[in-house]
This record gives structure tokens, C-alpha cells and sequence, in this order.
């Protein structure tokens, strides 16, 4: 996603990571980076995005962590980040969630935990004020072209897959569109062109 915005015009992204050893990979494409963790305090997320113009909060504690760390990053890394937004009186928050979080008869039992975080940390950012957009995408995969996309308000209707570099670029599309603000997409591969499915759903 950072490659994406860097490489568009308009858009001027610092990456947020955890680990100094990130830094190299995001030197080499030329986008600034901030080594901080959402593990941190409130107080410490906010000094380290102020002066920023919007968030985009895509983190996520990953499949081989335990549910702590679900909790911890999912929502109240989420929370923290929106909390921080506000104190810095950063309006545009973009958080990139998860298909099917709002239907609990989907979740597995292994999977509860996830969705669960996801859905309290979207109802966050809903609560907060701020000029929200949430993607919902199904599974990611690592192709390196986005495709088309389709946007339901069912997730039932989507496709079972989509490349990361589709929600990267649905990200972009959205952050300066006003028309996406309260909007919740749910996302998947599909046969529209990004720029056309978020025009006809929002």
C-alpha cells in the first residue's frame, strides 16, 4: 500500500512499523516510516502521528499470534489509533477491516475472537466522529495486480478472495473522496473496475 500511495500523485504517506528492521524496505521505495507499536501507550501513538492529514489503520496481529495479540492489535491498537486521530484533530480515518464481521453466524470458533475485534473496533471508529470509510475485505491474496473488484452490502454475495494490491489501491481511491465518508464496503474480487464499484455503491 505505501508503494501504491507513493507512487500516485497527491499523496505523501509516512509508514507506521513496528520493527527498525522495516525501515530498510521502506527506504528503498522512498516512503518515510516511523518505528512505533500499537502495544504503546495512547499518549505515545499520538505524539507519533501528529501532523498527519488522515489515517489508514490496516494492522493486524496476524494468523499465528495468540488471541491476546488479537485483542491487543485488532482493537485496541484500533482504538488507540482513533483516540490518537482525535486528539490530533485528524478528520479522515480509512480502517481496513473484515468481511463478515458483522455476522456472527459466519464465525468459526476459532475465528470468534478475530471477528469479534474487528467488529468492536469498527463500531469505534463509527462512534468517533471522525470522516470514516471501512473496506471489509474476504481473504487476501499476493497477486500483483488489483483486477476488479465488486462492493456488496451483503457479504454473502462477494467472492471468497482479493489481492491485497486491490484493497491498496481501493484505500486510495476512497481517501480523498468524500462520497465514502460512512460508508462501509465490503469488498472481494469480482468484475468492476475499483474507481467504478465505489462510485456505484457509495
Amino acid at each position: 500500500m505505501a508503494q501504491q500511495m507513493s507512487e500516485a500523485e497527491g499523496f505523501e504517506p509516512t509508514a507506521f512499523i513496528r520493527k527498525e528492521e522495516q525501515k530498510d524496505y521502506f527506504d528503498s521505495i522512498n516512503v518515510p516510516s516511523i518505528v512505533e507499536s500499537l502495544e504503546s501507550t495512547e499518549e505515545t501513538i499520538s505524539g507519533a502521528i501528529k501532523g498527519f492529514d488522515a489515517v489508514v489503520f490496516s494492522a493486524g496481529s496476524g494468523g499465528s499470534t495468540g488471541y491476546d495479540k488479537t485483542i491487543e492489535i485488532d482493537l485496541y491498537g484500533a482504538v488507540k489509533s482513533i483516540n490518537a486521530a482525535k486528539t490530533n484533530g485528524i478528520k479522515r480515518f480509512v480502517m481496513v477491516g473484515a468481511a463478515f464481521s458483522d455476522v456472527p453466524a459466519y464465525w468459526s470458533d476459532t475465528m470468534k475472537p478475530y471477528y469479534i475485534a474487528k467488529q468492536l473496533a469498527d463500531k469505534e471508529l463509527i462512534r468517533s466522529g471522525l470522516d470514516y470509510t471501512i473496506l471489509r475485505p474476504v481473504k487476501l491474496t499476493d497477486e500483483d495486480e488489483p483486477g476488479k473488484i465488486t462492493i456488496e452490502s451483503d457479504p454473502y454475495q462477494l467472492n471468497k478472495e482479493i489481492p491485497r494490491s486491490a484493497v491498496a489501491k481501493t484505500v486510495l481511491t476512497v481517501l480523498p473522496d468524500e462520497s465514502s465518508y460512512g460508508k462501509i464496503l465490503e469488498m472481494s474480487e469480482g468484475n468492476k473496475e475499483i474507481e467504478t464499484a465505489i462510485k456505484e455503491f457509495v
